[in-house]
Parts: structure tokens; C-alpha cells; sequence
């Protein structure tokens, strides 16, 4: 299936040299590994349940958006053990520390997914209740 994506040219350019450093043979092939790859992550995030410790890390634009993620990770302190936050010029990189129901993490992550200054977010289940 042919498809298209608007994404910015500085994104498409780093993608392009990551692949070709790979040796990966073309970017539709680099493509649907990264799509399998983001699949696998959130699948992984979406069948953990019961007690996790878990890291949420993001980077976003501060002047943008502080106060509203300020208020989503007041909204999560039942889970929210700890943050990191260091400033990367214009962006700023979070780390938050979590441990608790793998439901309000999942719904954290979500949660901060959902602001246009937010440029990534990534969740590393630590431990599940499986292990």
C-alpha cells in the first residue's frame, strides 16, 4: 500500500542518514521496522497491568507548555516518584519516575502525548507484575 506523511525535512534527513548508516536497503524498509518497532512498544504498554515501576521520559518546548504539564504530573502524583529535568536550549528533557498501577502510567503517557509542544514521549516498563 502506497501511503503519505507530512514530517519535517530536518526529521526526514536524520531518519535518512540513520538508515543509510545501517545499511538498511531503502527508507520503506527502514520505515516499516520503525513502525513494528513503535507497535511493539506500545503493545508492551498496553498489556502491562497490575504494579509497574516504570520511566517516562519526554522533551518538549518549556515556554510552551510548563504549566500544562505541570498540572498533568500534579494530576499523576500517586504514581510519580520522582522527575529529572534538564534544559536543552529551547527544549527541556523530563524524566519521571514511576511506580504504581500500570493503568494511570499508561494513562500518563497518554496524557502527555497529547500537547503539540511535546515533541516525544517514551515509556520503559522496569518491572511488571509478570517478572
Amino acid at each position: 500500500m502506497r501511503t503519505s506523511f507530512n514530517i519535517p525535512d530536518e526529521v526526514i534527513e536524520e531518519f535518512d542518514r540513520v538508515w543509510h548508516e545501517q545499511e538498511i536497503e531503502n527508507r520503506s524498509r527502514a520505515v516499516r521496522e520503525a513502525m513494528l518497532e513503535y507497535i511493539e512498544s506500545h503493545s508492551r504498554l498496553e498489556e502491562t497491568s497490575g504494579e509497574v515501576v516504570a520511566l517516562v521520559a519526554f522533551d518538549y518546548r518549556h515556554h510552551d507548555v510548563i504549566r500544562e504539564l505541570h498540572a498533568v504530573q500534579h494530576d499523576y502524583q500517586d504514581v510519580i516518584l520522582n522527575t529529572s529535568h534538564t534544559h536543552q536550549g529551547e527544549w527541556c528533557l523530563e524524566s519521571l519516575f514511576c511506580r504504581g498501577d500500570a493503568k494511570r502510567v499508561r494513562e500518563l503517557t497518554y496524557r502527555l502525548r497529547d500537547f503539540d509542544a511535546v515533541r516525544r514521549v517514551k515509556a520503559m516498563v522496569i518491572r511488571d507484575n509478570a517478572e
